[in-house]
Order: C-alpha cells, then structure tokens, then sequence
C-alpha cells in the first residue's frame, strides 16, 4: 500500500519540518539552518527522536563537543551537499630563545653573580652524616658556613666541599662559635676561587628584595627569591656546651630555605652577602621530622658576625660583648606595670651591669633604640655589639623608668653570658 501525504485539519497551513536542534553546546556563531524537506510521515510522533538524541548525549558525555561538531558536518551542508572549505592547518613553531643579557638587578643576574661563590658542603660523623652550605672567603679556600653544620663531623668526622665547576676537595676547621652558630673552614689544595662580596646587613629594607643560594635536600646550587619580611627577629636555636644561649637578631625572609641551605648565603640584588641562611620554622611535630619551607626562614646579619668570622679565620678564639647578668621573660604578673623586657635574675659581681647599679627585679626594656621583648631578644641584640661599645639601657624598677649609659664586657675570660 502506498503511503499518501496526510491532510492537515482545516484552518492549518502544511510547515516543514522544525530545524534539527543540537543536544551538545555549539559555537556562538552557529550556522545556517539544513534546507527544508517533505514533512516525515508521523508514526508514532516525535518521541523515538527525542529519546534517540537524550540517549547518544548521555553515552557520549565529555566528548560532546566533537559529537557536536560532527552533527554539524552532517546537516550543515551547503546546496550542493558538500561540506564547506575548512581553514588552511597551521602548526606549532619551534624558535631559539633570543640571546640576552640577564637584567640589572634581576634574580637571573644575581645567581651568575653569586653561584661560583656558594658550595655544598658534606660531612660525616661517627654516628651521622649530613650536608649543608657555604660562602667562599678567600680564592685560596676558606670558607664561612653555620656552626652546626659541621659539628656533625666532631673531632674525628670528614668534611668535603663541592665546588659550582663541579670540583671537590677535603676541608678542615679553622675555627668555630656556637654562641652565633658560625664556623670558618679550610678546603685543601685550592686556588683561583670566586671570593663572594659581602655587603650591609643593617642597610636592609622590609619588603626589598633577597635572594637565597644554597643545597636544600642535597640539591646543589639552588637558587630561591623572595623578600625580606622582618628585620631583628630574636631567634634561639639552642645553647652551647656552657648553656650559654644561642641566639641572633635574625633576617626573616620568605625566600624558600629548607634544610641543606643552611650556611649559604642571603644576597641582596646586587649580589652582596647580608646573610647567612641558618634557620626555619616548620610545621613539623615529631623531633624526627625533617620540614620544609612554609615562607619563615631565618638568616644570621652579616654585619653582626664578620668580627667574628675574621677571629675564626685567624686562629683566634671568638669573643662577645656581655653584661654579666642573667635574665628571664617577664613573668605575666597580674597588674604587673610592664608585660614585655628582660627581667633581670641575676647580677654577676664586678661586671659592667653591677657597676652600673641594675638589681634583681629590674626589667630591660631598650638597649639604645632597640625595643627588648624578652631575654632572647636581650640576648640577640647584645651580641649585635662588640665588647667595649656604649650602650644606653632603659629599664623598668618599682614603675618608674630609668636609663644608665655602661660599656660592654667582654667573654673572653668567661663562660657566662
């Protein structure tokens, strides 16, 4: 039986057809609709369609796009059933990176700069070993690094240096001073090294720019940049032997340090050591757990410490200023007139503190304009000093606030602080 054309009700006009509608997303400019044709014949309606289309978007899912595409290549034809001209293929280039100078000042100039100046630095001990970094001194191999980083050797470990040219060489101690954790080396048999340049510590900005060179992990000759985020941070890593504190009005920065950049150098834009990288705070609970960079890394002011570093280096024991006493946090007393200084526990007979009439009880507030939160900090900003320097001290007795000008001890016959 042939199928006739159906008759539409009276008072309705034969449509074509409505235009296929894509179920995938199409592109915003869209495109002409397919021609008109005979109107299908309506068996069963529309429903087999719609069902057909939900089904394939569903099965197809994240390749929708090219299904999309592809419909429309389909449909979309042009009168004379061909597809239109597709755009000519264009490909991906491969170019040489243009030759140019590292910028003035730029992170890339700096480590050019400073990285023949840096080694790595391994040791090895009795019952450990380890790796750290150094800053080169001398063409002839001396060498600053932190102070424990090579106490791993002990008296009878090994220490090797790794130089940026990939050369190596046995090194020796010439000196050491666990009250600022610094330490002087000797490579053996050595010449011709870049000597590093050191600048101003105390000509530091917050918010400039810092540069931190060093081993992190083992990894040698990294380089990281970031800015300087605080100036005179009071950090205590620990005591010596004596129980003496160690403690440093340190650099914070939030240059990525971690562990390995210990004994390298922080470096300015113009490529001058202002500090010697020494120190993170971590988010580590176990003693075991070795933590990263989370942006608080902390560096030894070169200024504070080249005294120093020149003593090691002569084969002079190190010395510090002092004031003869001991002190404590002030304890949180309720009431108490001041909630932050130095309190003072103990006054040594004979020092530059007895002389200068402070007694048990009184709280350091000030060392000239140095504002002291607590014993560390008291601790770390004398040792900014050399002994025999003026200082003005304020301090807190009975509420009144009081000042006395004294010159500073020296340790050099002594184990207190």
């Amino acid at each position: 039986m042939t199928d006739t054309p159906s008759v539409p009700p009276p008072g309705e006009r034969p449509t074509a057809p409505p235009p296929y509608t894509s179920p995938y997303p199409m592109s915003p400019s869209g495109g002409p609709p397919p021609p008109a044709g005979p109107a299908p014949t309506r068996r069963g309606g529309r429903s087999g369609l719609v069902a057909s289309v939900v089904a394939t978007s569903l099965l197809v899912g994240g390749a929708a796009g090219v299904a999309g595409a592809a419909a429309w290549d389909q449909w979309g034809t042009n009168g004379a059933g061909s597809a239109p001209p597709s755009a000519a293929r264009s490909t991906s280039q491969v170019v040489d990176t243009p030759d140019r100078p590292a910028a003035q000042g730029s992170v890339e100039q700096v480590a050019q700069k400073v990285l023949p100046s840096v080694v790595k630095i391994d040791v090895a001990g009795a019952q450990e070993s380890g790796s750290g970094s150094g800053i080169i001194l001398s063409s002839d191999g001396q060498i600053l690094t932190n102070n424990h980083v090579v106490a791993i050797a002990g008296s009878s470990g090994s220490i090797s240096v790794s130089f940026n040219d990939g050369s190596s060489a046995k090194a020796k101690v010439l000196g050491t001073d666990p009250l600022t954790d610094t330490a002087v080396i000797q490579a053996d048999g050595v010449s011709g090294l870049t000597p590093a340049t050191i600048g101003k510590s105390a000509d530091l900005a917050v918010g400039q720019g810092v540069v931190a060179i060093g081993s992190p992990f083992g990894l040698e000759s990294t380089v990281t940049s970031g800015i300087v985020s605080a100036l005179d941070r009071p950090v205590d890593v620990g005591s010596d032997g004596q129980g003496n504190t160690t403690a440093y009005p340190a650099i914070q920065t939030d240059a990525a340090i971690n562990p390995g950049n210990s004994g390298g150098p922080l470096v300015d834009l113009n490529g001058h050591v202002v500090g010697i990288d020494a120190s993170i705070q971590t988010t580590g609970s176990s003693g075991t757990e070795q933590g990263g960079s989370i942006g608080l890394g902390f560096a030894i002011p070169i200024d504070e410490v080249m005294p120093i570093v020149d003593q090691m280096a002569n084969g002079e024991t190190p010395t510090h200023a002092r004031l003869g006493i001991s002190v404590s946090n002030v304890a949180s007393n309720v009431g108490a007139t001041v909630t932050e200084g130095a309190q003072v526990r103990d006054v040594n007979n004979g020092s530059t503190a007895a002389n200068a009439g402070l007694q048990n009880g009184d709280v350091i507030t000030k060392v000239d304009d140095h504002q002291i939160s607590g014993a560390d900090s008291l601790v770390a900003t004398i040792r900014s000093y050399r002994p025999g320097d003026e200082v003005t001290l304020t301090y807190q007795r009975g509420g009144d606030t009081n000042t006395v000008q004294l010159k500073l001890d020296s340790d050099a016959n002594t184990s207190s602080s």
